[in-house]
C-alpha cells in the first residue's frame, strides 16, 4: 500500500503501473501524470534559475511554500493574519535543504513525462486527494478521467492547497477508513447501515463525506462520481 504526494504520487504511480503484483493499493494525494504546462515549466525555470545563483532564498521559499499550501494558512501580514504552524515547520525544512539537491528535483520534475496512456494499466485501487486550491488540480481530475477500468475514489477537500495530509489531515480520515474497509483488513462493526468503500460493490453515499455527518469540524469536502462501469465502478 503506497502513499505519495505530487512527485512522490507521480513515481509511485509509474511503480504500479510496472509492478502491479507488488502494490495492492495508491493513496495519492495531488498527483501529477502529464508533462508541465507551459506554465509550470517556466514557474520551475524561473525557480531552477533562482535557486542556481542564490541558493535557497527568502523569494523561493515564499515561491514553493505557496505551491504546496492554500492562502488559508499562509497567512497575511496586510491582514494580520500569522501564517499556520506548518507552513513555519515546512520553511525550517527548507532552510535545512542541500540547495543542489534541490535545484536537481526541480531539473527532474520539469522533464517528467506524460503517463496519462500508462493509466489504463493500473490494476490496483487508488484513491485521490486534492486540495481545491492546488495548483495540480486539475492535473488530479486528469488523472482521474484516465484510470482504465481500475476502481478509484476521488475526494476534493476545499479550501487548501497541494498537501492536503499536512493542511487538513483530519479530512482524510473518513474517506481512507472507507477505502480500507474495501479490503477486509479489520471486522467492521455489526450494525445496519454501516457504509461500504466507495470502490467496493456498493458505493457510499457523497453526503456521508461532509463534517455534519462525521462528527467532526471540518471544512467541507466532496466527492465526485462517475457512471458505473461493468463490474467496476468509479466514484
Amino acid at each position: 500500500m503506497c502513499m505519495g504526494a505530487m512527485a512522490g504520487a507521480y513515481i509511485l504511480t509509474q511503480f504500479a503501473i510496472k509492478f502491479s503484483e507488488r502494490v495492492t493499493g495508491l493513496i495519492l494525494i495531488s498527483p501529477i501524470c502529464r508533462a508541465p504546462s507551459w506554465n509550470e515549466w517556466f514557474y520551475n525555470k524561473f525557480m531552477s534559475n533562482l535557486l542556481y545563483y542564490h541558493g535557497i532564498s527568502d523569494l523561493l521559499k515564499e515561491l514553493l511554500i505557496h505551491r504546496y499550501f492554500s492562502k488559508e494558512v499562509c497567512g497575511n501580514i496586510n491582514l494580520e493574519v500569522p501564517e499556520s504552524d506548518i507552513v513555519r515547520s515546512c520553511r525550517k525544512s527548507l532552510n535545512e535543504r542541500d540547495s543542489i539537491n534541490v535545484w536537481r528535483f526541480l531539473q527532474a520534475i520539469s522533464r517528467r513525462r506524460d503517463i496519462t496512456e500508462n493509466l489504463k494499466s493500473l490494476e490496483c485501487r487508488t484513491i485521490i486527494f486534492v486540495g481545491d486550491s492546488s495548483p495540480f488540480h486539475n492535473e488530479a481530475l486528469h488523472m482521474n478521467a484516465n484510470l482504465g477500468k481500475t476502481c478509484s475514489s476521488f475526494v476534493e477537500v476545499h479550501a487548501c492547497g497541494s498537501m492536503v495530509n499536512e493542511e487538513q489531515p483530519h479530512a482524510m480520515l473518513i474517506p481512507l477508513d472507507s477505502f480500507l474497509m474495501g479490503y477486509k483488513w479489520y471486522k467492521p462493526y455489526r450494525f445496519m447501515g454501516i457504509p461500504r468503500s466507495p470502490i467496493g460493490p456498493r458505493c457510499i453515499a457523497p453526503e456521508l463525506l461532509y463534517p455534519e455527518n462525521m462528527g467532526v469540524k471540518l471544512k467541507p469536502i466532496k466527492t465526485r462520481v462517475s457512471p458505473l462501469r461493468p463490474r467496476t465502478q468509479k466514484s
